[in-house]
């Protein structure tokens, strides 16, 4: 076995495949792994986070996940898993309900699942949204305005967050960039990060639906600690399996 101890640059690049192939890692069970102790392991996860590789949590360190670009990208990429995720969070909303609904192309896709004929109240910052549930005979849809982010694919400034403070949502479906036990919901863009806690701030209900390769995951940005989400919808077993579970008796886990 390699002693890693002696070569700290391929003891590293050990612990960045992990980070690739797990999206966490655990001081206490790396150190073990490799010989060394976990003094070192913290170093090297220092190192490895001023790089960009991880950020750093209480024992241990998440993968810091690329920026996924544009909203106009992403609609186009991995229909048929958001579609699923989609389809459970359509199946959650409760006729009569005032629900808001973020911009995000999973986001978009819960449009295509919401019952024809269901008599609802629906607010939206994002514009794709709004003009799908055009559509829909029996819903009431509440276009939020200001200028409209092309990374997000929806309004999130100070405009869109006033609006806010005159709604109450019975049920709100938030966005996210990447979801980790230890850092919670987390986004890569500042001022939609802000937009999205204040809609949370005016809901009684916050479900999410996320994609495998976002969890585990960390962005720039806080969404929400993991205590304050109601209902994650998420491919197959990745929740259970990074622990998120664990970290609130609160929050619902529903595998598609």
């Amino acid at each position: 076995m390699l002693d890693y101890a002696a070569f700290p640059d391929r003891r590293q690049d050990f612990i960045r495949q992990i980070l690739r192939d797990n999206g966490r890692v655990v001081c206490a069970e790396l150190a073990q792994e490799i010989g060394v102790s976990e003094h070192t392991i913290r170093r090297d996860l220092h190192e490895l986070s001023k790089e960009g590789v991880c950020r750093k949590v209480y024992g241990g360190a998440v993968l810091l996940l690329p920026d996924a670009g544009s909203f106009s990208l992403r609609k186009e990429q991995h229909l048929s898993r958001k579609d699923m995720i989609a389809q459970k969070c359509a199946s959650l909303i409760v006729e009569g309900n005032c629900i808001f609904i973020d911009a995000g192309s999973t986001n978009l896709a819960i449009t295509k699942f919401i019952p024809i004929e269901l008599a609802i109240t629906i607010v939206t910052n994002a514009p794709d949204v709004a003009a799908a549930l055009l559509k829909h005979p029996n819903a009431e849809v509440i276009m939020l305005g200001g200028r409209v982010q092309k990374v997000s694919g929806g309004c999130a400034g100070n405009t869109a967050i006033a609006q806010l403070k005159n709604i109450m949502f019975d049920q709100a479906f938030i966005g996210g960039c990447a979801m980790s036990a230890e850092a919670g919901l987390t986004g890569f863009e500042y001022e939609d990060c802000e937009f999205k806690k204040a809609a949370i701030a005016r809901s009684e209900q916050i479900i999410v639906g996320l994609t495998a390769e976002k969890i585990p995951g960390v962005a720039r940005f806080l969404v929400a600690g993991c205590e304050e989400i109601d209902i994650l919808v998420i491919e197959g077993e990745s929740a259970e399996a990074t622990g998120i579970n664990l970290l609130s008796e609160h929050m619902k886990i529903l595998s598609v």
